[in-house]
């Protein structure tokens, strides 16, 4: 008989689900989200972009595979997508005490204690998102009950991530060099995925990755890559002023999540947050003025209102589901943004082509 302690999930608007803890004792808040991936929850953990987020996993049985080592190569890791687990919660329906997979070193509840991240399981998500796609994402907390008397769920303030530059808390604090050829890529780091990096180092580069709001335009480079990121862009005006400056050099951009937001910006765009975002391993994008479709992984709360670039701009790829833009590009310039994760892990690997089209370009 497991003796696992209370735990209740509470939202803004006084809705509350009662389950039991996991993870760490600590009660958390932030923003409650939801994730329709099946598998690759420990890519989803250390995702920089659920900075500031409770991550629900719609998927019913969570846990099952265990947790991979923390091993790295090159100073990257090889089976998580940044060096920490990024979100401020997990919610599960069923989570798996048992775990069985060749390369699971430990149990995800485990890692959630070592990590400090409280987790709640027995909530039911289907409600739960059901809720959310309903009124929107929204603030949330993860309250850990004592033994012996409940916790004032009012000890734990709401926590909204869209007042925070997240960005600057997820980005690398000095330059990081991988160098395994010679064309050297820039890539801006707004909460870069290791996926990236790992992709970018098959490709025979000189990659110089730098922080979210260096000049890069200082530095002798062949292309520039803008990675995925947390939070709000709008935070981000020093590197958009930096991506505005870029532009006039010609070379080749490539934009990734909010790497397609900071260039549309750039590019004289908006961006707006969408009502519960793009969390999931299936969001089919068509290429504009094709009928060729794709299946992505996505990770984003907030899209590009493309209406506003100008003529030197179009469309790249749209959102089947919603409608939503997916990716800009510039008419005559080797510039370029998607809004899903062509690196997928996890996911679907749809659209790996998109990093060799960019090499192609260098």
């Amino acid at each position: 008989m497991r003796n696992d302690k209370p735990a209740r999930l509470v939202l803004e608007n006084g809705t509350v689900f009662h389950g039991k803890s996991f993870g760490s004792d600590r009660s958390s808040s932030g923003e409650v989200v939801f994730n329709t991936a099946m598998v690759g929850y420990p890519e989803s953990l250390t995702d920089p972009s659920y900075e500031g987020q409770i991550l629900t996993i719609t998927y019913p049985i969570i846990g099952n595979y265990g947790v991979p080592p923390n091993s790295m190569t090159q100073g990257v890791s090889d089976f998580f997508e940044s060096e920490r687990i990024h979100v401020r919660g997990l919610v599960v329906l069923d989570y798996s005490h048992d775990f069985s997979h060749w390369n699971a070193e430990k149990s995800l509840s485990q890692w959630l204690i070592e990590e400090d991240i409280p987790a709640i399981y027995g909530i039911d998500t289907r409600q739960l998102t059901k809720l959310l796609r309903e009124n929107g994402s929204m603030s949330g907390k993860i309250i850990i009950d004592n033994e012996d008397e409940e916790r004032d769920e009012s000890e734990i303030a709401f926590y909204d991530p869209a007042k925070e530059n997240l960005v600057a808390k997820v980005s690398c604090k000095e330059i990081i060099e991988y160098k395994n050829g010679e064309k050297k890529v820039v890539l801006v780091d707004c909460g870069v995925k290791h996926n990236i990096i790992r992709h970018l180092q098959r490709k025979n580069i000189h990659l110089i990755r730098v922080p979210w709001d260096y000049n890069f335009n200082s530095i002798e480079y062949d292309g520039l890559i803008i990675s995925n990121g947390a939070g709000n862009p709008e935070y981000c005006q020093v590197t958009i002023d930096n991506i505005c400056l870029a532009m006039n050099k010609n070379k080749p951009i490539f934009g990734i999540c909010m790497g397609n937001q900071l260039l549309a910006m750039a590019a004289g765009a908006k961006t707006y947050k969408l009502k519960y975002g793009h969390r999931s391993h299936n969001q089919p994008v068509r290429r504009v003025g094709e009928n060729t479709c794709y299946i992505t992984s996505q990770n984003h709360g907030y899209a590009v209102d493309a209406s506003l670039l100008n003529d030197e701009w179009e469309p790249y790829f749209e959102n089947m589901n919603d409608g939503t833009n997916e990716g800009i590009r510039h008419k005559t310039k080797p510039f370029s943004a998607v809004q899903f994760h062509p690196e997928a892990a996890s996911g679907p690997t749809d659209t790996e082509y998109l990093f060799q089209d960019f090499i192609d370009m260098l």
